[in-house]
């Protein structure tokens, strides 16, 4: 996937550590948010593009959307951050055909139907799953809050699960 220098799990999506860490850390001048419902709704978007930094470019897309554009190589010459809210998106990029190598996942948030695996990431029984499948296909799924934190192999959480 030309162009796309990290693919994160963030619920939060745009916020202080993404606008200040993480896009400095790759020297992202893209972030781009998949998620249908974010895409449809104009007032979160202005918003999260208000959190986005200066001269930091933001694509908040529906999923079908983003996919064609990634495979068509529309970000081949940038160095694009992608934000999503689980980890089943990444399963889907996979299953379009997108060659997804890495994913991390920093935030998720602690919810009823989730179990804490680490500080900040509770995963359900489906996110479990979905994160075992893309272990098996060969993702790298670590588990990092911020750049300076080591990039920890999610499956060091996962034991006894």
């Amino acid at each position: 996937m030309k162009g796309i220098v990290h693919i994160r799990v963030d619920d939060r999506l745009i916020h202080g550590q993404v606008a200040t860490r993480w896009v400095s850390h790759f020297n992202a001048n893209r972030i781009m948010i998949i998620d249908d419902a974010v895409a449809a709704n104009d007032i979160e978007k202005m918003m999260l593009r208000s959190a986005a930094p200066d001269g930091c470019n933001t694509s908040i897309l529906a999923r079908e959307t983003a996919f064609n554009n990634i495979s068509q190589g529309n970000y081949e010459n940038q160095k694009v951050l992608i934000l999503v809210k689980t980890p089943e998106i990444a399963l889907q990029m996979l299953n379009s055909g997108l060659a997804v190598k890495q994913l991390n996942i920093g935030n998720m948030s602690n919810k009823d139907d989730r179990k804490q695996i680490k500080r900040s990431v509770s995963i359900s029984d489906s996110e479990l799953e979905i994160i075992r499948e893309l272990l098996e296909r060969g993702v790298s799924v670590t588990a990092q809050m911020t750049p300076e934190e080591p990039d920890t192999d999610i499956s060091t959480f996962l034991k006894g699960m």
